[in-house]
């Protein structure tokens, strides 16, 4: 009698659905949004294009399902990073090097949230400026959580440290061999706290009580 021929098991939806992710970051990333077709996708992970439409009606939800993972994920390491014990400069650093693990990262996911070629689509506009909206609002409240400084320079000073942390990383990824993660972002770690650490710890006898921005900056 001839065995029985096993049956092949399916994939867990949950594992199918990060395969087909993995998969479209590295078309995506390869070749930009526009010039990417879902069976290049399909191909890249190995399955019908049938297979791929029954996880994501179009390129368009595939795409920012993929750009929700990523800005999720560097949300999540900045706000560790802002959760960092120790002192405020610890933190300052903790912050930058987190974006530099992110840009770091191999697949080169930042692509999508700083490089997109899809910033023109309303959806995706929204997310990554809400994504902007919430790392520099958590950098923000703790920078006025460990300096006293009122809300408004604080959240001038979390937009400046967000965007120079993100420049600075993809400034060391495009110069390969340079230098190492962790000194490129002990550089951009001291650049910044020279300017951040000129408002003094609350806790310090020399710490800013002014109430206004413009107190603030001359108190400095």
């Amino acid at each position: 009698m001839t065995a029985p021929t096993p049956r092949v098991q399916r994939m867990p939806r949950a594992q199918r659905r990060a395969q087909l992710l993995g998969a479209a970051l590295t078309v995506f990333v390869d070749k930009g949004y526009h010039a990417t077709a879902m069976e290049d996708i399909a191909e890249e992970a190995g399955v019908s294009k049938p297979v791929l439409y029954q996880h994501f009606p179009g390129k368009l939800e595939l795409y920012t399902a993929l750009l929700d993972e990523q800005c999720d994920r560097l949300e999540a390491l900045v706000l560790e990073a802002l959760e960092t014990p120790g002192t405020h400069k610890e933190r300052v650093y903790a912050t930058i090097r987190a974006f530099f693990r992110f840009v770091g990262d191999e697949g080169f996911a930042f692509r999508l949230v700083f490089e997109s070629d899809l910033t023109n689509d309303p959806g995706v506009r929204h997310r990554l400026d809400a994504l902007e909206a919430q790392v520099a609002d958590g950098i923000a409240a703790r920078i006025a959580q460990d300096t006293g400084l009122p809300a408004e320079l604080a959240t001038l000073l979390g937009v400046g440290l967000a965007g120079m942390s993100q420049v600075s990383a993809r400034a060391w990824l495009s110069h390969p061999g340079g230098m190492d993660l962790e000194t490129a972002a002990l550089a951009a770690g001291r650049l910044a706290w020279r300017g951040i650490g000129s408002f003094p710890p609350k806790e310090s006898p020399d710490a800013i009580t002014a109430t206004t921005a413009d107190e603030a900056v001359g108190g400095a």
